[in-house]
């Protein structure tokens, strides 16, 4: 993507705050502590709206914003794969607080010149897990229609949802949700195998909506005063985990060697059967995957999941430089991980990569993905390849402002 918004050092955002005068003294000091925990560097991107003194949210300042990102990474990705718009069949739109009328998929038919029987969907309100709900149901529908192409656009719009109010579970979303998006084309046709990069091996969907707990524990909703923003619950990283321990359950058997899953059957049925009181056995997914992305939501989501699946740091750095260098773009977080794989030149032939989304709902969604090629970063052109020499970076605990 080309950006035409502008970078935000975390001094430049608490400027910008006390600008605002709406925050609070005390509300100031808690977002500036939260950003110099976040993870996040100071070459982050916010939209003109939110940036400007006074800021100047509106519609025509949010749709600007959708058509910088989507437009910039559509029209890279048609002269990467010199596919004609007219070709696509197929396209999905995720984008979890922006929806207006006509759609954000309207508005990509709009500007391409879309052919008229295209099967167009448009996903809202599924948060930052939506992407692999689109490649999923890009899955699905290519099925059904052979010899296609779909097109899955993966964005998050900060424009209309900046919040100015004074409620502290909402105003951590201002400090982590940073502009960005991703374009990805997908083909069933014989033909396009040889020049592919990847095969979608598997999706597996997780939804723990059913629970009360998991379903309010993100919640877009107005405060005491009447301003809206996205409420994240002190409960939110138990649901994460529960919902990840869902997913594996599902895809372990899929993709793990069957030394791993004996392992994790047998302290399964130890647990619930004969009640041992054992700790739950985590397969070793690093016989699975060569490669991790994990949604880079934020330091403490990654700490957790690095723990729990016993991961290095070799594994997790592309999700730590994303949070670090573009911040949490919501469901396009997990491309700019794997570009930065493909960048440092680590993707080989055969290898397996493992993406890992969490999203309100509650979510959890996983796509597992094998190299058909050795990906020669020479011949690339991604967000990371002007300054991939220069990560990864040592990101402190505490960064200062």
């Amino acid at each position: 993507m080309e950006y035409e918004s502008r970078k935000c050092p975390k001094r430049i955002f608490m400027d910008r705050s006390q600008l605002a005068g709406t925050f609070t003294e005390e509300n100031l000091q808690f977002q500036r502590k939260i950003l110099e925990r976040s993870g996040l560097g100071e070459e982050t991107y916010l939209p003109e709206a939110v940036l400007n003194v006074p800021p100047n949210p509106s519609m025509t300042e949010a749709r600007k914003e959708a058509e910088i990102v989507m437009f910039g990474a559509i029209d890279e990705l048609l002269a990467k794969t010199s596919v004609k718009p007219k070709d696509i069949g197929i396209l999905v739109v995720n984008c979890s607080l922006f929806n207006p009328t006509p759609s954000l998929s309207a508005m990509v038919i709009n500007h391409y010149k879309l052919r008229g029987n295209i099967q167009s969907y448009n996903l809202g309100g599924m948060g930052c897990s939506a992407g692999l709900l689109s490649i999923d149901l890009a899955k699905n529908l290519l099925q059904a229609h052979p010899n296609s192409y779909a097109l899955v656009i993966s964005m998050e719009n900060i424009t209309l949802n900046w919040y100015f109010g004074n409620d502290r579970s909402k105003l951590v979303s201002n400090c982590l949700f940073r502009m960005g998006g991703a374009a990805i084309l997908l083909s069933n046709k014989r033909s396009d195998r040889r020049r592919s990069k990847y095969q979608l091996v598997h999706t597996v969907r997780t939804h723990k909506g059913a629970d009360d707990k998991c379903f309010a524990c993100v919640t877009q909703e107005e405060d005491s005063a009447g301003k809206i923003g996205v409420t994240l619950s002190k409960d939110l990283m138990a649901v994460a985990g529960d919902a990840l321990k869902t997913n594996i359950t599902t895809l372990g058997p899929l993709v793990l060697p069957m030394s791993e899953q004996l392992l994790f059957f047998a302290t399964l049925v130890g647990k619930k059967l004969f009640k041992m009181k054992i700790k739950p056995y985590i397969p070793d997914f690093k016989l699975a995957f060569e490669h991790f992305c994990i949604h880079a939501g934020g330091r403490a989501v990654l700490d957790e999941l690095e723990k729990n699946l016993q991961l290095s740091e070799w594994h997790m750095e592309p999700s730590r430089m994303t949070l670090f260098r573009f911040g949490n773009t919501s469901s396009s977080s997990l491309w700019y991980e794997l570009a930065y794989s493909e960048a440092k030149g680590r993707i080989r032939k055969g290898d397996r990569t493992w993406q890992i989304a969490f999203g309100s709902g509650f979510k959890c969604n996983s796509a597992v993905w094998k190299a058909l090629r050795t990906v020669n970063p020479a011949k690339e052109k991604n967000p990371w390849m002007d300054e991939i020499q220069n990560f990864p970076v040592d990101v402190p605990k505490v960064s200062s402002i």
